[in-house]
Formats: C-alpha cells, structure tokens, sequence
C-alpha cells in the first residue's frame, strides 16, 4: 500500500499511514516522471499540494491510482470530476488550513497599513543615514480598529477572517452568492464567547463600503472578479487582500490603481503566472507579498497531514 507525498507530507500525517501499515514516500517526482513512476512503484495514493498536476492524461495513464488527495482547499490542479468518472476517490482538507490562511490576512493587513513592508526593505540600507525622513515618510498609519472590513467568499476561511475581525473591533460585511446568512461564534481566550450573525450583500455593495477588502473565492474561470469596473467602485484609499487564488484579480489593474491612489496597499499571497510573478508586482512598495505560504504553519500541516491519513484509511477500510 504505498502512498506517494509527491509535494511532501506533514510527520503526523506520515507516522499515521505508517502505522497503518502504508509506505509513504515523499521523493519529489517531477511532473514529467510521474507517470512512468507511479506505474513502476504501483502508487495506490499519490497526495499533492499546489504544485503537481493531476491531469486527465495521468489519470488514465495510472490505472494504479484509487486516491488523489489533496493537501489544502482548492483543486484546481486535480481534473477531479474525471477522476471521480473513472471511480477514484478525490479528498482534500477544507477545514484544516482555515485558521492559518485567516491569520496571514491579518499579517498583510496590519503590514499595509504600517508600511511594514516598505520599512523592512528601506531600514537595512538607509535607517542609520536617514532615520527621520523614513519616520515622517512612514507617520501616516491607519488602525484597523473600527474600519469596515469586506470578506467575498464566506466559506470557512471567510468565516475565520470574520472571528478574528470582529475581535479586534471591525465591522464585518460579506458577498457569497451561495451562502444567506453566517453564523459567527468569537470564542474568548477565557472560555466567554458572542455570537455574530452576518447577512451577505450583493459583492458591489461590499466593494463599495469597505475600508478593506479580502477574497476567498476559488479560481475564476472566467475572467477577473477584481478588475478596472470593481476597483472603480471602491472607495478611494481602500485596501485588498488576496490569499485565495492568482487570477482572482487583474493585477495590471491593481498596480493602477495602487499608482493612482485609489488603492492604499494590498497584500498577495497569490499571484498570476505562479512560480514566477511579475517583476512590476514583486517590485511595488505598496504591496506586501508572501510566496504562497497561507497554510505553511506548523499547526496547519499538522492537521492536514491527520486529515489525509485518516480519510484514505477509511476509504481503504484499514482497521
């Protein structure tokens, strides 16, 4: 029963296959070996994050293969509807990596609105000769704190980013078109708790009243959702978070609305044209920028890692 990690798997997640008796191996195939290895070491389980396609042609090349799992949320890189034609089980991890992803919101919102990263970048070269220009330049900050935050996509990461902003004193406003009503529950340090429940907008009205904008959507098939219409839309100053997927929004758009103004900051997790973004992207001050690490904590790969294990070892019935 072997089990191929082939974008690498949490220990707790590899010790729990083990003791199933599974053999994982976590080798880095490249894609273009994969097949040929599946085939060779007759791979039941191959298990991917963002980096492997899972492709029609592998799928019917790899008659081995009973489960493709998924690390993370979207799938977009699994043709899992053929998959599941061709009678293989198709399993990710909704939940495990909600936290996480919420949390690296908030990293690139109090970044932007600190400038944090423009002053991570100016300090070490110029901090010791011009301190007081980098001070007055770096003095007009905004606090989160009763500002009007706008989640798109209320789904678990959505509802994640919700707890944590009405924690630090936000309103929260939302659009998802498949979700009515979301029922928040803030849970205290000391066991207290409230209840939110949040009514969603229409997206243009959301776009419209927030200071801040965040998106959890999947990938769009069609075109932008965030692009010149949207942003005209916005108010002026607003800031944008992308932690979902590239493509959600035209970045040509966004650095002209960042160069205009009508854009304060945004923050990018994801980008166009993965693993190499733009140069005009990587290189404008006004963007804070991660390498597409929402769900790389620690915590985080400790429960996917549980996640995939048990959900194959029910699916194969290991007792």
């Amino acid at each position: 029963m072997k089990v191929l990690a082939n974008d690498g798997l949490d220990q707790s997640g590899i010790d729990a296959l083990t003791e199933k008796g599974f053999e994982v191996i976590t080798t880095k195939v490249p894609q273009e070996l994969l097949v040929d290895y599946i085939n060779e070491h007759k791979i039941r389980t191959i298990l991917v994050r963002s980096a492997t396609q899972v492709r029609k042609d592998m799928i019917d090349s790899c008659p081995s293969i009973e489960i493709i799992g998924r690390g993370g949320v979207g799938m977009d890189n699994i043709d899992v509807e053929y998959a599941r034609e061709k009678g293989i089980h198709v399993i990710n991890t909704p939940s495990a990596s909600s936290e996480s992803v919420a949390e690296l919101v908030f990293a690139h919102l109090f970044s932007g609105a600190r400038f944090l990263q423009d002053s991570n970048r100016k300090m070490p070269l110029v901090g010791d000769t011009e301190f007081s220009g980098l001070k007055k330049a770096y003095a007009a900050g905004i606090e989160l704190k009763g500002k009007t935050i706008g989640i798109v996509g209320m789904g678990r990461i959505g509802q994640e980013v919700a707890k944590i902003a009405l924690g630090l004193g936000m309103r929260v406003i939302a659009a998802d078109n498949n979700i009515g009503k979301a029922s928040i529950k803030v849970t205290f340090y000391n066991k207290q708790f409230i209840n939110v429940d949040i009514e969603t907008e229409p997206l243009q009205d959301v776009l419209q009243h927030s200071d801040f904008i965040t998106l959890h959507v999947p990938a769009q098939k069609d075109g932008y959702m965030i692009g010149r219409n949207e942003f005209e839309m916005m108010k002026d100053g607003v800031a944008i978070v992308n932690c979902s997927r590239g493509g959600v929004i035209d970045e040509t758009a966004l650095i002209e609305a960042l160069d205009s103004g009508k854009v304060n900051f945004a923050g990018l997790d994801v980008f166009i044209n993965e693993p190499t973004p733009s140069k005009a992207i990587l290189n404008h001050s006004k963007i804070s920028m991660t390498p597409h690490t929402g769900a790389s904590t620690l915590e985080a790969q400790d429960r996917i890692g549980l996640s995939l294990a048990e959900q194959i070892t029910s699916i194969l019935q290991i007792q």
